[in-house]
């Protein structure tokens, strides 16, 4: 008996230790790294130096910032159910109180009367699992004049599409950004700063969506056929309300920016991605 209890005793160990060595660790990361998943596109640094591409990271999102525009270059961020919940829109635009010393800081009222939105670029519904995830959405920084029907038409409507995506069981990770000079706000003409000279007008807004079934160790899961969606839009009162419409490739963008998108994805992999127009039904 005492021989039998010994064997079932090395048994149970033996079982214990397969057991172990078949679970996978996944690594865990930090909610900042989270936003940056796919790259610095513009390679930004915290550097206070780096005036024009100075990096900011949140729980929430990352940005690239610029000093000289008063905007962002590019935001980057995760979308998954986790980051949807039932948090109210908290509309408490202002001014962002880490920018470096010295730095104008813009305010929630800079924008008043120049005929152009505060143009989120990580929208607020996207960020809606507590009150503080959304009040980061209005923060100053996450703002470019965006033409009022380019952010309440068109990019909602692009907006609206991605959370369908994540509520029909995706994940997507989200950069965007703008460049250019000279956009047309509700007030007509070509614009080129407001705010007393202050904040560019950017005359182009782009938008990278890589999507991904929902699941864990996610840059790993990238692949030849992981769908991207690449979207750059005039920012004008005139612009179409389908954003498909103006579906085109990341090359083009990174082209334009001089951005290296998507640029912790496998090279080979970029190469197939970035080449590639959305084709997929959007309805």
């Amino acid at each position: 008996m005492m021989r039998f209890r010994h064997l079932s005793y090395f048994v149970f160990i033996w079982i214990i230790s397969v057991s172990c060595q078949q679970t996978e660790v996944i690594p865990r990361i930090s909610l900042e790294e989270e936003q940056m998943l796919l790259g610095n596109p513009s390679g930004a640094s915290s550097d206070v130096r780096n005036t024009n591409n100075y990096l900011i990271t949140r729980p929430q999102f990352a940005l690239s910032y610029s000093k000289s525009r008063g905007t962002p270059n590019w935001v980057s961020w995760h979308v998954s159910k986790d980051w949807l919940g039932n948090a109210p829109r908290q509309d408490n635009f202002r001014s962002d109180v880490t920018l470096p010393e010295g730095w104008y800081r813009v305010k929630a009222s800079s924008y008043s009367g120049s005929g152009f939105d505060r143009g989120h670029n990580t929208p607020s519904a996207d960020r809606t699992k507590t009150v503080e995830d959304n009040a980061a959405t209005f923060l100053m920084t996450n703002m470019i004049p965006q033409a009022p029907k380019n952010n309440q038409e068109t990019w909602a409507n692009l907006e609206d599409y991605t959370r369908e995506l994540v509520q029909a069981g995706q994940e997507v990770y989200v950069i965007m950004g703008s460049y250019g000079t000279g956009g047309t706000g509700s007030n007509g003409g070509t614009v080129n700063n407001i705010d007393e000279g202050r904040l560019t007008v950017p005359s182009r807004i782009w938008k990278v969506v890589v999507v991904l079934p929902e699941g864990n160790d996610d840059l790993s899961r990238i692949n030849a056929n992981t769908r991207v969606i690449a979207v750059n839009t005039p920012n004008t009162q005139s612009v179409r309300t389908d954003w498909a419409s103006y579906r085109t490739t990341v090359d083009a963008i990174e082209k334009a920016t001089g951005y290296d998108l998507l640029s912790a994805v496998p090279t080979d992999i970029q190469e197939v991605l970035e080449s590639r127009v959305d084709k997929d039904p959007v309805r």
